[in-house]
């Protein structure tokens, strides 16, 4: 796959978010109305309507879909490298995907206590894997609109990046450096020779 190639596919993502997100607001709207939830589920706190939704997501999936293009397409002769980084990409988009259908379905039966320990989770997740990128965050805000709308959940999901981001990126760094100055200590003291 090209860039040509990708860039259509960003174009249809684009579009098929637009018009999934339009037409879950024009359903709602007509069912009840369209939802607003306030923030941390505090009603003395602002409420955000799902109307934002129609501006944030799809401007969220273009920027998003930008961050992978450009980090997949950096070495422009790399045919195979690009073919298994866009396949780790959907890896990552589908399971950041079924992660947050999981938090929003806990959410909504009231498992609210699960869905703490789903989040908190992620932190030991973050260490080995890296789940602070673009790919994951589209997945989990797409997963978790219907639920809690496009606002709350591109927030959280930002907030979550940065997190993961630092544990994968300094403290696993740290623990990586670590583990090569003690290992090789490790294995000298079992072949030592005796006296």
């Amino acid at each position: 796959m090209d860039r040509k190639k990708f860039f259509k596919i960003r174009l249809y993502l684009t579009g098929i978010v637009s018009i999934t997100i339009g037409a879950l607001l024009v359903w709602q709207h007509y069912h009840g109305g369209v939802p607003i939830h306030h923030i941390a589920a505090d009603e003395t706190l602002p409420a955000i309507s799902n109307w934002w939704g129609v501006l944030l997501l799809p401007v969220l999936t273009w920027f998003l879909t930008y961050r992978i293009q450009k980090r997949v397409f950096g070495n422009k002769d790399a045919y195979l490298a690009t073919t298994k980084s866009l396949l780790h990409v959907l890896y990552r988009f589908t399971g950041a995907l079924l992660f947050g259908i999981l938090i929003a379905v806990c959410f909504s039966f009231g498992y609210h206590d699960m869905t703490g320990n789903l989040v908190l989770g992620l932190l030991p997740v973050a260490i080995f894997f890296p789940i602070y990128r673009a790919e994951c965050l589209l997945g989990f805000v797409i997963a978790m609109t219907f639920t809690f709308g496009a606002v709350l959940p591109t927030g959280f999901g930002t907030f979550l990046t940065l997190v993961a981001a630092g544990l994968y990126l300094y403290i696993r760094a740290g623990i990586v450096y670590a583990w090569s100055k003690f290992a090789p200590l490790l294995s000298f003291s079992k072949h030592k020779p005796q006296p």
